[in-house]
């Protein structure tokens, strides 16, 4: 069964109860992991199909999982506790999303093996836009570095047999994700092209984020998100430990064409901006760790790759010895 995992302090917003209608037609369940602040219910309309299990902030320590000891309150990392509680379902996929994010019309359960396709074949290591894939305007994700931001893309090769891809990526239109200073300087409605998903194959380094990506049980490990750094780039800097780590297994990431509109929650851009700094400085860097680890080939080894990347941006400070113990008690209950 496809479960979708969300966290929120609102009560279910426009957007989350399109989701729920959409799940309910594909035998899906949504999972919402609450917080300090907000609902301590998350009841749908009376009378209409609610396939939603919310796990209150009581009901998360109180719970089986480890993790929940450690998270701190008023954090996105809350969202581990609902993957734990998706993967103890036995989910078979897991879709993750905000509370702001609707399906479009062309949103639909997907399939780990992907038939067909634009590749982008492996260079060492480099960074590429995947957004310009889908658009000629000048417009990049948040969590890739400003020397990138004009750099040209690779030229894609058209591929048409299967091909295995554990994390997929789909791209938001309306409010895309981009950083503060795009939005600062650039900011407006936006809606991207259609066009082939693109598979990045290992090597090539293109942030991704939690607002629709699918995720298969190989990758599972990977979908920890870090506690102790900034909030703008919790979910950036899982994406650069998910790459390193699928490369092991000599895989990459997939992007798709527009599956969701964002109608984007109220942010206070130049509070983002700053809480992005710390990604305008170091991603380069960050990635730069992670290239040098040496991590083990093989499915078996995937938590233990995630805990070598760990340990190896705690040792260059990135995060701090804290961070470690989290990383520890979520691969513990993943074995629950």
């Amino acid at each position: 069964m496809l479960h979708v995992v969300i966290t929120t302090i609102q009560e279910p917003t426009p957007s989350v109860r399109r989701l729920v209608e959409r799940l309910a037609s594909s035998n899906g369940k949504l999972i919402v992991a609450g917080d300090s602040k907000g609902p301590q219910r998350f009841d749908g309309p009376p009378g209409v199909p609610w396939p939603v299990e919310f796990l209150s902030l009581a009901e998360q320590e109180s719970g089986r999982f480890r993790l929940a000891e450690h998270l701190p309150t008023k954090h996105y990392a809350r969202k581990n506790i609902a993957y734990l509680q998706a993967i103890g379902r036995g989910a078979a996929c897991i879709y993750e999303t905000d509370d702001d994010n609707a399906p479009n019309e062309d949103w639909q359960p997907r399939a780990e093996f992907l038939n067909g396709g634009r590749s982008v074949t492996g260079a060492g290591s480099r960074w590429v836009n995947v957004y310009r894939y889908f658009s000629q305007e000048n417009i990049w994700p948040r969590g890739l570095p400003l020397e990138e931001i004009h750099a040209a893309v690779p030229s894609p090769m058209l591929f048409v047999e299967s091909r295995r891809a554990p994390i997929q990526q789909g791209l938001v239109n309306g409010s895309p994700d981009v950083d503060a200073i795009w939005r600062l300087v650039l900011d407006r409605e936006f809606n991207f092209e259609n066009g082939g998903s693109v598979y990045l194959e290992a090597g090539n380094w293109c942030p991704f984020n939690t607002q629709s990506t699918w995720w298969w049980p190989v990758a599972y490990p990977l979908l920890y998100i870090p506690s102790y750094c900034s909030f703008r780039m919790c979910d950036i800097w899982k994406s650069f430990v998910a790459q390193r780590c699928l490369w092991a297994l000599g895989l990459g990431v997939v992007f798709h064409a527009p599956e969701v509109v964002q109608d984007r929650n109220p942010h206070d851009l130049m509070r983002d901006f700053r809480d992005e700094i710390p990604g305008y400085e170091r991603n380069r860097e960050i990635c730069r760790i992670l290239g040098s680890v040496e991590l083990q080939a093989g499915e078996p080894s995937v938590g233990r790759n995630l805990a070598r990347c760990y340990e190896a941006l705690v040792t260059a400070g990135v995060f701090p010895e804290k961070e470690l113990p989290l990383v520890r008690a979520w691969l513990a209950d993943l074995e629950l």
